[in-house]
C-alpha cells in the first residue's frame, strides 16, 4: 500500500485497519533528502525531544521497553547520535523497524511516522494524515464486500439445513427456548466437523461475543460447509444420531479440504472473490 501526499509516495506495510500498519520514514525524509534519506532520519532522531517522544510511545505500548538503557543514553554527555538501528536494538524498540530487501528502510507505527513528518513539515505531515485516512476507508471497505461475498456461499444449502431440522428434530411439544437450542446444537454439529470447535469456544477464545467464526473462514472452509449442510440434513432425514452425524461430517470435511487445496476449480473462485473485492 502507498499514501500519496500531494504527489509524494510513501510505503505502508501491515494492517491498517487494526492500527498495526507501520509508515515508511525514509519515503518521507526524501522529502527533504531525496539522495540520502537515512541522514534525515537520523537528524530527527539525534534529538533529545524526540527520544523523550520515542520513549513515552514505547513506554505505553511497549512491555519490554529498556527504560534503564535509555536513562543511559539520556544521561550521557556529549552529542546525542541515535540511528533507527541503535535505538531499535538498545531499548527493544517496537515503534521503529528496520526492514530490509526490495522495500528497505525505516519504518514506524502512524503516530511516531506522523510526528517525524510534522518536524519536516506540518503541511505535508497533514497530506500524509488525510491519505492514510482514504487508505484506511478504502481497506475497510474492500473487507466488507469480501465479507457480504463469503457470507452469500455460506449460505447456499443454509434453507436445506434448517428445514430438514424443522421438520425432523422440532416437535410441537418444544418451547421456543428448545427450538432454539436445538438450531444451534446442529449448527455447531457443523462447527465441530469443520472447524473444531462449538460457535461459543470461538468466541470464548477470541474474547469477543459477537464474532461469529465462518465470518473469518476461508473460501476452502465455506465451500465445504456448504457440502455439510447438505449431508446433514439427509442424515437428519435418515433418523442419524448427532454422534454418529459428526463423526462422518468430520470425516468427509477432512477429506474435502485436503482435495480443495490442490482444486484448480477453488482457486479460481478465490480469485474470482478477490476480483470482486478489489473492484469496489
Amino acid at each position: 500500500m502507498k499514501i500519496n501526499a500531494n504527489g509524494t509516495e510513501i510505503s505502508v506495510m501491515g494492517n491498517i485497519i487494526d492500527e498495526n500498519a507501520y509508515i515508511s520514514l525514509t519515503d518521507i525524509a526524501k522529502k527533504k533528502n531525496s539522495e540520502d534519506p537515512r541522514i534525515v532520519v537520523s537528524n530527527w532522531m539525534s534529538s533529545y525531544s524526540t527520544i523523550d517522544f520515542l520513549a513515552t510511545w514505547e513506554r505505553l505500548y511497549n512491555p519490554d521497553f529498556n527504560r534503564m538503557e535509555f536513562q543511559t543514553v539520556r544521561s550521557e554527555p556529549g552529542r546525542l547520535i541515535m540511528t533507527p538501528k541503535q535505538w531499535i536494538e538498545r531499548m527493544s524498540a517496537i515503534g521503529i523497524v528496520s526492514q530490509a530487501g526490495r522495500y528497505g528502510g525505516t519504518y514506524a507505527h502512524p503516530d511516531i511516522a506522523f510526528e517525524f513528518a510534522s518536524w519536516i513539515s506540518p503541511e505535508f505531515k497533514l497530506y500524509i494524515i488525510k491519505d492514510y485516512q482514504r487508505l484506511k476507508q478504502e481497506e475497510a471497505r474492500r473487507l466488507e464486500i469480501g465479507w457480504d461475498t463469503k457470507r452469500e456461499l455460506s449460505k447456499i444449502n443454509y434453507r436445506i439445513h434448517t428445514d430438514a431440522i424443522k421438520e425432523f428434530l422440532i416437535t410441537p411439544e418444544l418451547t421456543t427456548q428448545e427450538i432454539n437450542y436445538q438450531y444451534a446444537s446442529e449448527a455447531d454439529i457443523l462447527n465441530m466437523a469443520l472447524f473444531g470447535k462449538t460457535a461459543k469456544q470461538f468466541r470464548d477464545e477470541s474474547g469477543n461475543k459477537r464474532k461469529n467464526m465462518r465470518d473469518f473462514a476461508s473460501v476452502e472452509q465455506l465451500i465445504v460447509l456448504v457440502n455439510l449442510e447438505s449431508m446433514n440434513a439427509d442424515m437428519i432425514r435418515q433418523n442419524i444420531p448427532a454422534s454418529e452425524r459428526l463423526q462422518k461430517l468430520r470425516s468427509v470435511a477432512y477429506y474435502q479440504l485436503r482435495s480443495l487445496e490442490n482444486s484448480n476449480s477453488a482457486a479460481r473462485l478465490k480469485q474470482s472473490i478477490q476480483q470482486r473485492i478489489e473492484k469496489h
